[in-house]
């Protein structure tokens, strides 16, 4: 199974044709300048290419009225004064006499996507097409969109493959009104947007965007609005709101299918979103989603309007989805203000939807909700100042995947999983180690050797000790002068005498994790089961400000961690340190070694199911330690009281 790449250069075959300011940004070039990008890093050849088709009547009657419908089909027949007046029933919108045909052939390229999808074509991939579709409504274009085509896909994968529950997650900079009124009564498609609102001043000035419109009827809750209330939001503030809104939601919703409204007007230097956002953040959000679904993923290109972004962002989507590592997080200083703003509100509107929100605190005060209308503090001679992004930022780091993924080091009688090399064990050893333990243990700092020089992407080993293990190997570690990321699920002792000086960051998940050798980077978790819920807000993001350059990930028997859920947290983690993953499984784990191998050679773990609500005690340990643990860790605050 591969990525798949659904394009056509027929798509490009309409422009602008006559004067129009709030229209000119949308031409052929943010196409074709995509897709160039992606032969010319030798993406494109490495994706199963799909052939676009036109969408019929039919599948576009899935989500607009036939009256429109027959609007537009008299398109390709007008002249131009006729275009002109059939584009002004409609906002910020332009018609030609190609458009309707690029529009049926937009619509036609995600449904051919999600049909690779969900045969098991491919695993998951990107359409790249023109004209967009999420601010298209029943009977209006609007936003440069003529037809919703994730709405329609999002209908048609309900229809043709009894599809249960669709998760769109909508990271375009403008919000997608045209989806969100498609499924505002519908509890089986669960929309997720922000966007920039601006306190209702920023187009499409809609109230229904901001944080309190949740759907209506049975849809209550399914309907996800982000607003960003001012310019220049960066990577912490997009991290921010997966980790403590998207994910936990996504995961007890448990979709059958994620599709991905694509705008990259939400990366920098775009003249719509102003925001600051690095295109290697998108890497990462679409990483985040990979694990969701069985991994069945179609991302969809909406907006973009700057070109050097537009093509960067893309091609780093690309990248994550073919499985290559992430590049290092830049630029995580923690969420501003104004997005805990957000943050809090959202939470508090969906509380009693969600139970991973019910600990969620009470709407903000009124003098820090989002419904202030004071956006910028005022100069002394009375002018609002308004924030411009630095519209320069470097290329991204060119990171060749290793050649390499998966190395095994395992006892003899223990199989090396499909897709693994095994590792030689190598008889010589420093470590003060007697027979057996000595070899693996050598075997294991050549490993993480390996794995520093980009030889080999990440590795698994079956040890008799993990506790005996652990403190030597990340003493190795750092000596090559690599922060340590240390996860420690089960019972493993104190692990408290490793390298200090911010070298290693450990999280120790035990059901009876010990109280004492409390520090900033010695974090010691006690839970009962609601590991899930640990992972979103408090282990991602941790491991994101901490930015690690090797995860340690170790387990002994007895965690009470399910199979699911550990395959699920070797994925996401895989996320951080450019994918460099050591697992260390302790003996009697034997039967996790082929789960684990395939989420390390990048297979999407299995579902969860819908999770249930995290029990009453974990919520409390985990709150408790958000809120001791955010003043040094930025991105584990949901809201602005220490801002």
């Amino acid at each position: 199974m591969g990525t798949a790449l659904v394009y056509d250069e027929e798509m490009t075959r309409y422009k602008l044709l006559w004067f129009d300011p709030a229209c000119e940004i949308e031409t052929p070039e943010r196409l074709t300048v995509s897709h160039e990008a992606l032969v010319r890093k030798g993406l494109a050849s490495r994706c199963v290419s799909i052939p676009v088709r036109e969408a019929t009547d039919d599948n576009i009657l899935l989500i607009h009225s036939e009256e429109y419908l027959e609007a537009v089909k008299k398109t390709p027949y007008m002249m131009l004064e006729d275009l002109k007046d059939f584009t002004l029933q409609y906002g910020d919108v332009y018609f030609h006499p190609n458009i309707y045909h690029c529009a049926k052939l937009a619509v036609g390229a995600a449904l051919q996507l999600v049909d690779g999808v969900m045969t098991g074509k491919v695993r998951n991939g990107m359409a790249l097409i023109r004209p967009p579709g999420h601010h298209s409504m029943r009977s209006a274009a609007n936003g440069f969109c003529v037809f919703n085509n994730v709405a329609i896909a999002a209908k048609y994968a309900q229809q043709k493959y009894r599809v249960q529950r669709v998760l769109i997650v909508d990271w375009d900079i403008h919000h997608g009104q045209g989806v969100q009124y498609a499924f505002e009564d519908d509890p089986s498609v669960l929309y997720f947007s922000w966007h920039r609102y601006e306190h209702q001043k920023y187009w499409p000035n809609l109230r229904e965007s901001d944080y309190d419109c949740v759907g209506k009827d049975k849809g209550a809750g399914f309907n996800i609005n982000v607003p960003w209330n001012k310019t220049g939001m960066q990577n912490s503030d997009y991290l921010a709101v997966f980790c403590h809104v998207l994910l936990p939601v996504a995961y007890e919703f448990c979709p059958d299918l994620v599709l991905v409204c694509a705008g990259f007007d939400s990366a920098i230097g775009d003249p719509e979103g102003e925001m600051c956002a690095t295109p290697d953040i998108f890497a990462h959000l679409t990483h985040l989603l990979m694990n969701l679904a069985g991994g069945k993923l179609c991302v969809v290109l909406e907006g973009g309007y700057n070109l050097t972004s537009l093509s960067q962002s893309v091609c780093l989507t690309v990248q994550t989805l073919l499985g290559d590592p992430a590049p290092q997080p830049a630029n995580l200083p923690g969420p501003c203000k104004s997005a805990l703003e957000s943050i809090h509100s959202v939470r508090s509107a969906h509380r009693k939807y969600w139970s991973c929100l019910k600990h969620a605190a009470e709407k903000p005060p009124a003098d820090v909700s989002t419904k202030r209308t004071k956006l910028e503090e005022k100069l002394e001679g009375g002018e609002a100042t308004v924030s411009k992004p630095d519209l320069a930022w470097p290329e991204p780091s060119v990171h060749v995947p290793p050649p390499l993924r998966t190395a095994a080091v395992l006892p003899e009688g223990v199989a090396c999983p499909d897709r693994c090399c095994s590792l030689p064990w190598d008889p010589d050893s420093e470590e003060c180690f007697d027979g057996d333990a000595v070899s693996k243990l050598s075997s294991l700092t050549t490993l993480v050797g390996r794995m520093e020089k980009n030889e080999i992407r990440n590795g698994l080993a079956l040890v008799s000790d993990v506790s005996m293990v652990m403190a030597p190997l990340i003493r190795h570690a750092t000596a090559l002068k690599q922060r340590v990321l240390a996860v420690c699920v089960g019972d493993t002792g104190v692990l408290s005498e490793l390298p200090g000086g911010g070298k290693t960051l450990t999280v120790h998940f035990s059901k009876e994790a010990p109280e004492k050798h409390r520090c900033r980077y010695y974090i010691p978790v006690r839970l009962k089961k609601s590991f899930m819920q640990a992972a979103f807000s408090l282990l991602l993001p941790l491991g994101y400000e901490y930015d690690p350059g090797l995860v340690l990930l170790a387990r002994r028997s007895g965690s009470g961690m399910g199979e699911s859920a550990w395959q699920q947290l070797v994925g996401l983690m895989q996320g951080l340190a450019q994918g460099h993953v050591l697992v260390l499984l302790q003996e009697g784990e034997e039967a996790l070694v082929g789960l684990t191998a395939s989420s390390l050679s990048g297979s999407p773990a299995s579902s969860l199911g819908r999770l249930p609500a995290p029990l009453t005690e974990d919520v409390e340990v985990l709150e408790s330690l958000r809120h001791r643990l955010q003043t040094d860790w930025k991105l584990l605050q949901t809201s602005c009281e220490l801002k």
